[in-house]
């Protein structure tokens, strides 16, 4: 199994006659273990063109020091790294469960080695006053060469300051004495980025002239980013990770609906389509997330402390739900939708409107998609079906705040405030449906068990969520009453 750890750290470049300085005395720092020194060699593993490196993620296989193993480091924020170990195992075999968790970038291509490392390693600690290690400097002499081709080999000397219990005061101050002694911020973020520099195709800059095309490109390239950064965590189960990646397959599908005048529409059905299966296939997961967590919740409210067959048999739906979605997330269907989802935004089906301002065009597509939202509430006076009705005006309501969200880096206050309405409106719309789907399960629930004392816990849960829900929906007439019309 692969182990997780973050990694905190900045990197300095420095001249070989380079002297580190006395690094006692920085904030929380009490003294400064002795020196080790270790000689490390890495292979590292990418496609042929270089798709990992391209995302700013690594994956090698180390030999030497502390830690020899299998390494995975995915990008996690500024100064930051998911780093995910697994032991060395075969020298040209990738772990299954690494492969997996890149699945997204390499869809299917084969995983070969495409450099090597050579760092001979002096290794020291700072301490805290429990004799703990609050940073790591590392300052490595290092050799790398690429696999393939005839480019010579290269060398530079590298300062690496890790956090371990240290916070990010520590990780300044330790930069700036580094800096002072004649240290200079690193040239690349990592060291196999600094090899293959020249071959890594990363993606230009988008540019922005205003048209209401490149609004709507700028925000479907996020959520397809977003999608890509929430993959692997997903398939690790992380906490949020699925409705997140959740969230922004739908917001990609919302957005390819409400601004179809933008994108050619015979173009994007088809992935509409496709978004729906992935959006469907994370929603089994999350929906049983968030029963589990609702009922978990409710029991601790009414004071239930005592075990429930029911709370652990939708743990292991759960489970076999994760289960099927990461099978899910290995099919050539998916790799199809993530292949389709970057075409979109590097090659758009763009409509003559979309070459229009988009502050003169983003108004009354994001109007549009408000007066579908105030139709959906006049319907549910008239329909024959209330509960399909509020369905149907929760739907809405999204769709009204995802239009919103999309504009708001071209209108500003006006779209945040129409955002804001509509996701007033969808929340009690969405906790009365919550309250809905939790009172089947717990129906179900019910006429499944034959401990007495689970049914009774049943019955005042069901009692809980229907009190609830008859509350929750009361409040829409004056909801909608309050939330004005946007204005634009």
């Amino acid at each position: 199994m692969a182990v997780k750890h973050l990694e905190v750290e900045r990197k300095y470049d420095a001249e070989p006659e380079f002297t580190v300085p006395d690094l006692a005395g920085l904030p929380g720092v009490t003294g400064v273990s002795a020196p080790e020194t270790h000689h490390l060699v890495a292979t590292y593993f990418d496609t042929d063109d270089l798709r990992l490196a391209a995302h700013g993620i690594t994956l090698r296989r180390r030999r030497g020091g502390s830690d020899a193993g299998w390494h995975l480091k995915i990008p996690a924020g500024p100064d930051s790294k998911n780093e995910l170990r697994a032991p060395l195992g075969r020298a040209q075999v990738v772990p299954a469960r690494l492969a997996s968790l890149v699945a997204a970038y390499t869809r299917g291509k084969q995983l070969s080695p495409v450099a090597t490392l050579e760092t001979s390693r002096t290794v020291f600690h700072l301490l805290g006053e429990n004799g703990g290690a609050l940073a790591e400097i590392a300052d490595d002499a290092v050799t790398g060469r690429v696999v393939a081709g005839d480019a010579a080999d290269q060398s530079w000397r590298e300062i690496e300051v890790e956090l371990a219990a240290g916070d990010a005061v520590l990780l300044k101050a330790a930069g700036k004495r580094l800096i002072k002694a004649g240290a200079r911020k690193a040239e690349s973020s990592s060291k196999l980025g600094r090899v293959l520099n020249g071959a890594i195709q990363r993606p230009a800059p988008a540019e922005y002239s205003g048209t209401a095309g490149d609004a709507v490109l700028g925000y479907l390239r996020e959520q397809v980013a977003a999608v890509l950064k929430w993959d692997p965590k997903a398939r690790l189960a992380e906490d949020d990770a699925v409705h997140q990646m959740r969230v922004a397959t739908r917001r990609i599908r919302s957005a390819l609906q409400s601004y179809r005048a933008i994108l050619d529409r015979e173009h994007t059905a088809p992935l509409r389509e496709e978004l729906k299966w992935l959006a469907d296939a994370l929603g089994e997961v999350r929906d049983l997330e968030v029963l589990r967590m609702r009922f978990t919740d409710r029991l601790e409210e009414i004071g239930e402390s005592a075990p429930q067959s029911w709370l652990t048999e939708i743990g292991r739906q759960e489970a076999a739900a994760y289960r099927r979605l990461n099978v899910t997330l290995k099919q050539p269907r998916y790799f199809a939708l993530l292949d389709s989802l970057e075409a979109l935004v590097t090659d758009p089906p763009l409509t003559d409107r979309a070459g229009r301002k988009a502050s003169k065009e983003l108004p009354g597509l994001v109007m549009r998609m408000w007066k579908k939202l105030a139709r959906a509430y006049d319907e549910i006076v008239s329909s024959d079906d209330p509960e399909v009705a509020r369905h149907e005006m929760r739907k809405a309501g999204k769709r009204a705040r995802y239009a919103a969200d999309l504009a708001k880096p071209v209108l500003g206050k006006p779209a945040m405030e129409t955002s804001k309405r509509a996701k007033k409106v969808q929340e009690v719309l969405g906790g009365y449906q919550d309250g809905i789907i939790a009172m089947e399960h717990l129906r179900g629930a019910h006429a499944r068990t034959t401990d007495t004392s689970e049914a009774f816990t049943l019955g005042v849960l069901y009692g809980v969520e229907q009190c609830e829900a008859r509350a929750t929906i009361a409040t829409l007439a004056e909801t909608w009453r309050n939330t004005p019309e946007p204005s634009f």
